[in-house]
């Protein structure tokens, strides 16, 4: 069931690897292989709310939506939307910023470096704002309660979200013009990291509007069916099955859309933590993106969707992580190498930890069940 699920990933990921290592090194070998584990830890509680809307799907839409969203997800997401965002930081088309990466890969790279203040403070504040509104929110399970309880507390306070962002990207542009007037002369900069991370908030709150939006006429959407079809139970009438499911799955598949574009833009803009290199970018998050998706289709197919419940938090805490990264390296430095490796070890730490979780549930039920047996024994005597 794996291998097969997971067949098309794996060959992928051999045939893209070997190319990295051909084409470009072993320096690409490495930092695509990174990009690809970042991308599946960023985005497994994608897989897992993908799953949760997609089992509900019919046949057909759950097709379309691996075959036509698979496309959206790697041309679209991790292709294209890369090239823009250097093309519009680095005031250039499209056209030229790939023709630049192909043929003047040394001015490419000082473009992508002059523009590296303001592409930071716009992923930053997305990233921060997606870390910031899972962390204020309050769950049943908590991985790191003396964390997460306090912050669920103060995360009541209505934007509070948005207020702490807002105050983080204040101090990083003060502290950026500070730096860039110490070591220039002049703060020119600072303006547009500033709008930079106003531009990424605001992105956020969109993609956020819309999902809410979607999810909103989906649920009015399956209230009105059902009330549609209790009325015809009551006529004796049949309703047509695939009225209902087409009608329904029409918002399931925008909304799917929407957040899977949300989850993507996150994986594409940590991506530019670790390199500013597209090609190795595209190649390593468009693997990436394929075992997502396989995961997604392994999840509706078993049916459990709640075996680690603390992947969700090690995903995001390494959201957080990287908001702050991209933050300071607007004006420090930070090796590719622990950029990268903070995401894994944070999903690493909450796999284990969800795994101790089963096994103490399991031991605690056996011991329940041992207990009532001996009860039962003693009764019976």
């Amino acid at each position: 069931m794996i291998l097969r699920t997971f067949r098309w990933p794996l060959v992928i990921t051999a045939l893209g690897l070997a190319f990295a290592a051909w084409q470009w090194g072993w320096e690409a070998f490495g930092i695509v292989l990174i990009l690809s584990i970042l991308e599946i830890s960023l985005s497994f509680d994608n897989a897992v709310v993908n799953a949760g809307i997609l089992k509900r799907m019919n046949a057909f839409w759950q097709r379309l939506f691996l075959t036509v969203g698979i496309l959206i997800a790697v041309l679209g997401m991790r292709l294209l939307f890369p090239v823009a965002i250097v093309a519009i930081s680095a005031q250039v088309g499209p056209v030229e910023a790939v023709r630049l990466a192909l043929d003047e890969p040394d001015r490419y790279e000082s473009l992508v470096t002059d523009a590296h203040p303001a592409i930071a403070a716009f992923g930053g504040m997305f990233l921060l704002m997606i870390f910031l509104d899972f962390i204020f929110e309050d769950r049943d399970i908590k991985w790191l309660g003396w964390i997460e309880r306090p912050l669920a507390k103060l995360g009541k306070v209505d934007m509070l979200s948005v207020c702490i962002a807002l105050i983080v990207l204040l101090v990083s542009a003060l502290t950026f013009a500070a730096h860039a007037h110490v070591s220039t002369g002049h703060a020119d900069k600072s303006a547009t990291v500033l709008l930079s991370g106003v531009a990424g908030l605001i992105t956020y709150l969109m993609v956020g509007g819309l999902s809410g939006y979607f999810e909103g006429r989906l649920e009015e959407g399956d209230e009105h069916e059902h009330k549609e079809e209790e009325e015809a139970r009551a006529e004796g009438r049949q309703v047509p099955v695939v009225a209902l499911a087409g009608r329904a799955a029409f918002f399931l598949f925008l909304y799917l859309e929407v957040l899977d574009a949300s989850f993507s833009f996150d994986g594409v803009i940590g991506a530019f933590a670790i390199t500013n290199h597209i090609f190795w970018m595209a190649l390593g998050l468009g693997i990436g993106a394929l075992y997502v998706r396989s995961l997604t289709v392994y999840l509706v197919r078993q049916g459990t969707l709640d075996d680690y419940v603390y992947l969700e938090h090690g995903a995001h805490y390494a959201i957080g992580a990287l908001a702050a990264i991209l933050l300071i390296t607007i004006q420090h430095e930070i090796s590719e190498i622990i950029t990268g490796l903070v995401g894994v070890v944070l999903i690493a730490a909450s796999f284990l930890s969800s795994v101790r979780r089963n096994k103490a549930l399991e031991a605690a039920e056996a011991k329940s069940v041992a207990s009532d047996e001996t009860a039962e024994v003693s009764s019976d005597a």
